[in-house]
Formats: C-alpha cells, sequence, structure tokens
C-alpha cells in the first residue's frame, strides 16, 4: 500500500477545518461545544498543519487536481517550498490564537457561538487553499470565500452601525482588489485562456504586458495587505473585529497578500524589471513612515496596532521590492539575503502583532474600554496579560533578543550592502532609505512605549479599572505560544534562515543555509563575520549576567547614601491620576513635527465652563485627498443611471432608436 502525498494530508488539515465550522453550526447554541471542544480542536489542526508544513518545506513540489470547479476548470492544488512556509506561517499561529479565543468566547456576544465557529474555521481553511492553489480560478475561489468570512467575522457586533460601515468598507476594498488580481491572472493566461499557473509560468509575451500583470497584482495584493493608499480598511475593521478575528487578519491574512505577491512576481513572472523594485521601495517606505507616525498618535489600543501593521507591511514591500532590485542585477546572495529578511519579518509580526491584538483582547474583557486615555495601571491587576504583552511590545520595537530585532537588523544588513550595485542613483538612494528604515524603527519603539506605559503602567485613570481582572487560563495558554515564539524566533534566527534557504532557492536561486551554518547557532553573520554579525545568545547572556550585578552593586555600595522622600510635584500635594501623561501628551511631539500630514479637528472649550475639555480629532487624510472625491463621483455617476433609467418604455426605445441611429451613421462613416 503507497503511503499518501504529503499534499493529501494537508488537505485534509484543511478539511478538518470545515469539518469543524460545520459541526460547530450543527449546534449554533451550544456555548460549551463550540468554545470548549471545537476552538481547541481547531488549535490542534494548526499544529498538525504547522508540523507536515515544515516537512514539506524540504519536500519535492506535489501537485494535485481535485474533481471540484467548473466543467474544463478544476482545481489544481500545489505543494512547494513558498507554499509551505506560508502554511507553517498559518498553522503555528492560528494555533495559538484559536486557543486564545476558546476561552475569550463570552456567552450572548453578537453572532451565535455555532456560526462564530463555522466563520473562523471557514477563514482559515480558505487561507490554507489561497497558499495551496495552483490555477487563476482556484485562488480566486478561495480568495473570496477568505474575504467573505473576515467580512462576517468582522461585523459579529452588526447591531452597531459604525461595525457595520466598517466591514462594508473592507468588503468594498477586497472585492476590487480582487478585481486587480483577476485582471493580472487574465493577462498572464494569455490568448490561451488556461487559468493553471503552469500555464503562466510559460507567459511568454514581451513588452508591456508583464509590467501590467505586475501591476495589476501590486494593486490587487495591495489593497488587501493595507499598502498606501489602499491602506484605509485596515484602522477601521480591526477596531470593528473580535480580538481573535484582528490578531488572525493582521497576524496571518495580511500575508495571504504577500504570498500572493511573492508568487506572482518571482514564480509566475519569468523576468524582473529593476524599476519595479523601486516603485515597491518607495510605496513600501511611504507606507510603513505613514503608518508608524499615525501609530504613534492614536488614543485607541486596536487603531494604534492596526496603523502599526501597516508599519510592518510597509517594511516588508521594502524587502521584497530590495529583493527585485538584486535579482534584476544578478546579484543572486544579495536577493537571498533581502528576501530572508522579508520572510524572517512576515513570521516574527504574525507572532508579535497578534500577541499585542490578544492583549487588547484581554483588556477589553477586562475594562470594556478601548481609550487609552480611560486606562492605566494594569500591570497590578492583570500581569500575565501585561508581561506578555511586554513581550510584543518589545519584539514590535525591534530591540534584541527578540524576534523582530533580528528581521530588521537583516533588512538593514541588505541595505548597507548595496555598494555594488551597477546603477549610480540606486547607490545614492538606498543608504538615504536605510536611514529612514532606522528612523522608522525609532517611531515603532515610540509608539510601542505608549501604548504599553499608558495601559499597563502608573496609576489607574478610572475607578472602574480597580475591578479588572486578569486573562483566564485558555488565554493565557494562547498569549504564552505566542510570547514563547517571540522569544525562540530571536534566539534562533540561524534555524530559522535555515528554514527559509528552500523558498529563497525556489525564488531567487540562491540561499543563506550555508553562511549560517557555518558560524554555529550562536552567531549570525549573513555575509561573513567580517563585515557583521550578531549574537543573539551573547546578548542575551550579558543580560542575564550584567543586571544582577548592577543590582547588587547598587544596593552594596549605594543603598547606604540614598534617602528615600516622596517625589517632587511642583509644590501640588495630592497627585491624582490626571496628572499622568496621557495619550494625547504623549503623541503631541509627532503631531507637532508632522502636523502638515494630518487632518486635525480641534475643540476648546469656554473660559466659562465649569470642567473644561479640550478635544483634538486627527484623521486620515487620504479620506479627504482621494476617497471622499471618488465617493461624490460615485454619486454623481449613480445619479445619471437613475435618470436615464426611470422605468418607462418609451423612453428606452428612444434610447435604441438613437443608438440604432449612431451605428447607421458610423457604419457609413
Amino acid at each position: 500500500m503507497n503511503e499518501l502525498p504529503l499534499i493529501d494530508w494537508i488537505l485534509f488539515t484543511a478539511l478538518g477545518w470545515l469539518l469543524i465550522g460545520v459541526i460547530g453550526v450543527a449546534f449554533p447554541r451550544n456555548f460549551l461545544l463550540n468554545s470548549r471542544v471545537l476552538f481547541p480542536l481547531g488549535a490542534i489542526f494548526g499544529l498538525a498543519l504547522a508540523l507536515l508544513a515544515l516537512t514539506g518545506n524540504y519536500a519535492s513540489p506535489q501537485v494535485r487536481i481535485l474533481p471540484l470547479g467548473m466543467p474544463g476548470l478544476p482545481f489544481h492544488l500545489r505543494l512547494d517550498a513558498l507554499s509551505s512556509f506560508f502554511l507553517l506561517l498559518l498553522g503555528t499561529a492560528s494555533a495559538g490564537i484559536s486557543i486564545y479565543a476558546a476561552g475569550y468566547m463570552r456567552k450572548g456576544d453578537g453572532t451565535a457561538p455555532g456560526l462564530q465557529c463555522l466563520l473562523y474555521h471557514v477563514f482559515l481553511a480558505s487561507m490554507a487553499f489561497v497558499m495551496l492553489a495552483d490555477d487563476g480560478y482556484g485562488f480566486m475561489v478561495a480568495w473570496e470565500t477568505m474575504a467573505l468570512s473576515s467580512f462576517f467575522l468582522v461585523t459579529s457586533e452588526h447591531r452597531h452601525p459604525e461595525i457595520r460601515r466598517a466591514g462594508y468598507l473592507y468588503l468594498l476594498v477586497a472585492h476590487v482588489g480582487a478585481v486587480g488580481i483577476l485582471l493580472s491572472f487574465g493577462v498572464m493566461a494569455d490568448s490561451a485562456g488556461d487559468y493553471s499557473f503552469d500555464a503562466m509560468r510559460d507567459f511568454s509575451r514581451i513588452g508591456f504586458w508583464p509590467t501590467i500583470a505586475f501591476l495589476l497584482a501590486l494593486f490587487g495584493f495591495g489593497a488587501k495587505a493595507g499598502m498606501l493608499p489602499l491602506h484605509i480598511w485596515l484602522p477601521e475593521a480591526h477596531p470593528a473585529a473580535p480580538s481573535p478575528v484582528s490578531a488572525m487578519m493582521s497576524g496571518v491574512m495580511l500575508k495571504t497578500a504577500i504570498y500572493g505577491m511573492l508568487r506572482v512576481t518571482f514564480d509566475l513572472l519569468h523576468a524582473q524589471l529593476w524599476w519595479w523594485g523601486v516603485l515597491l521601495l518607495v510605496l513600501g517606505l511611504v507606507s510603513a513612515l505613514f503608518g508608524v507616525i499615525f501609530s504613534a498618535i492614536q488614543t485607541d489600543m486596536k487603531r494604534l496596532l492596526a496603523y502599526s501593521s501597516i508599519e510592518n507591511i510597509g517594511l516588508i514591500f521594502l524587502g521584497i521590492g530590495l529583493t527585485l532590485i538584486f535579482k534584476s542585477f544578478l546579484l543572486p546572495h544579495l536577493a537571498a539575503l533581502a528576501l530572508t529578511a522579508t520572510l524572517y519579518h512576515c513570521l516574527n509580526h504574525a507572532f508579535f502583532k497578534s500577541l499585542l491584538f490578544l492583549s487588547t483582547g484581554s483588556v477589553l474583557h477586562a475594562t470594556r474600554e478601548r481609550n487609552l486615555g480611560k486606562l492605566g495601571g494594569l500591570i497590578h491587576r492583570m500581569p500575565w496579560v501585561a508581561w506578555l504583552a511586554l513581550i510584543g511590545v518589545l519584539a514590535a520595537s525591534g530591540l534584541p533578543p527578540l524576534n523582530g530585532f533580528v528581521s530588521e537588523w537583516l533588512l538593514l544588513q541588505s541595505f548597507l550592502f548595496t555598494s555594488g550595485l551597477p546603477h549610480g542613483y540606486l547607490n545614492m538612494l538606498l543608504p538615504v532609505i536605510a536611514g529612514a528604515v532606522a528612523l522608522i524603527s525609532a517611531f515603532a519603539g515610540f509608539a510601542m512605549v505608549k501604548f504599553f506605559g499608558i495601559v499597563f503602567l502608573g496609576q489607574p485613570r478610572e475607578e472602574k479599572l480597580a475591578h479588572a481582572h486578569d486573562a483566564g487560563r485558555l488565554e493565557r495558554i494562547g498569549l504564552l505560544w505566542l510570547g514563547v515564539g517571540c522569544v525562540l524566533l530571536g534566539l534562533f534566527p540561524n534555524a530559522v534562515i535555515s528554514l527559509l534557504d528552500p523558498v529563497t532557492r525556489l525564488l531567487v536561486g540562491s540561499g543563506l543555509r550555508g553562511t549560517a551554518a557555518s558560524h554555529g547557532w550562536w552567531l549570525l553573520a549573513p555575509i561573513s563575520e567580517d563585515r557583521a554579525s550578531y549574537s543573539p545568545a551573547i546578548f542575551l547572556g550579558s543580560i542575564v549576567v550584567l543586571m544582577p550585578l548592577v543590582y547588587f552593586a547598587v544596593n552594596r555600595f549605594y543603598h547606604g547614601r540614598l534617602k528615600r522622600v516622596p517625589a517632587w510635584d511642583c509644590g501640588f500635594p495630592l497627585q491624582t491620576p490626571r496628572m499622568q501623561d496621557t495619550a494625547e501628551g504623549f503623541g503631541q511631539p509627532i503631531r507637532r513635527i508632522f502636523s502638515p500630514f494630518f487632518k486635525r479637528t480641534r475643540e476648546h472649550p469656554s473660559p466659562f465652563d465649569a470642567q473644561p475639555r479640550y478635544r483634538s480629532l486627527v484623521e486620515d487624510p487620504f479620506w479627504y485627498w482621494l476617497y471622499l472625491p471618488i465617493a461624490r463621483i460615485a454619486d454623481h455617476g449613480t445619479r445619471l443611471i437613475a435618470f436615464l433609467q426611470q422605468g418607462r418604455i418609451a423612453l428606452y426605445l428612444l434610447y435604441s432608436f438613437i443608438t440604432l441611429l449612431t451605428l447607421l451613421v458610423l457604419t457609413r462613416g
């Protein structure tokens, strides 16, 4: 009896998620079955998918044709190193999020538990099928299933009008992006009309057609990823969605767009142009700067993290752009370095951003509050959440020895090795972009300090926070899973680089596994030890050794000379939570420096108000620069169509008569 191929096992795992959803919807009101049995079972399937994908990462490509679809258009599946890596990301991240969701669910919250279970697991399965699809038809079916299921998850609390508006905006942008992807596949399918990826790999049309396919893919996948200026749905949908859904969308769903972009650019299109990379560099840099600046000034926890996701997606597109430039100039080793940094950051972002979104979910459940100005001091009431959120904050800030630092360090190394490019303007431009990346990392640290400090440190800003409670057992397990992942991904970078080696060899023809293995597990030197190296083990050991020594020295030699007195409070004896720095005050320097880029609305109280309140609202300028004008044009267009279509048969006959006359005149001409 032949052994079942690996791709079939992965297919059965995805179908297992669908079966879990069907069981859940069969018992829609059974809260215990859905929350305590089916969601943990979904987490187990996520772990199984991760293990299978890890095996598939090193195996030869496998294909499968399913007896589904339309006549002449069956679904084609393919498992290779690229799809295996993103399936690994999906499985590992979803395991922690699913077990957290099992404890997060509450009776009476929004959608019925069984329907929520169905939508959630259809969402997971559809993402898996996106990564397995090997033809345009199957890809688009899975892509639209992913969009629809995530739309219903975003609108779980559909009784609130603002949540419905956020969901509709997300669905609109998702469908507009899907049109771009479909048109890109249509261009690559050529006149033969064969939508299989194998046929697209033989796409031989020259001239501007490959560029058209690339630009359409960039538009479609950029809309899903939240790249400027198509980001507008992201800061609206994340605050509206339940926190596990926000974590899944930010940590995993955005990466399906990255997967699609990599698949089209490096696999389906046989040639890459250097200016494609420059375009991605510009869009990625603008997205990263915009996202981190708006993240730093937010007063809503989930909006802050949503804009932070835009920043990280911008960094990932920067890495893809740099990979394109290196590959187009036939520098495969440097292309492998840039692509390794990109894929590494995809994995890192999945872990630390999911951890942060889940932490906000626990805070939201414990306090019923998302506004940073009404939180504070929660480290005393929620120590588990606070300390695990601190891991996510440090990782998102790019601080060693956690995972966020490694991928950003590799990305900076990629920029620093660009002096050999045979293009003078690029040699001048790329070091400037490297400096901008360093600035973005500093701003990201600023935003994360604001997030953690305002929420967990200081004194509680509201009396109700005294009743806050820590996360439950299942929630802690999910948070701990993601927190441990942030630590391990930071401490063992060479193991991760070895994992990424088959992917980089598939896409750019080179890898870093040999270089990484030659220095052992403890030293990371992507090019050579003489050029640049980093050892997370030494860094962590220094922290573990030096901190106790410093503490001992302070207590041993200086304790007798210190006198503890109350902090000076400017002569005011009553210290209250209102004297703490607010979220608005924390972000004021950023608002002042970048004020020309903001749409600000200020409300000042009258000098005679008994309780004066100041309010400053910062809005996304793209609403006013781009989307509202488009909305007005669409409104005028629909009014014109409504005027033409009045339901009168005589008027329609007149239109037909005028059309026939016009065609006769044009034919005679």
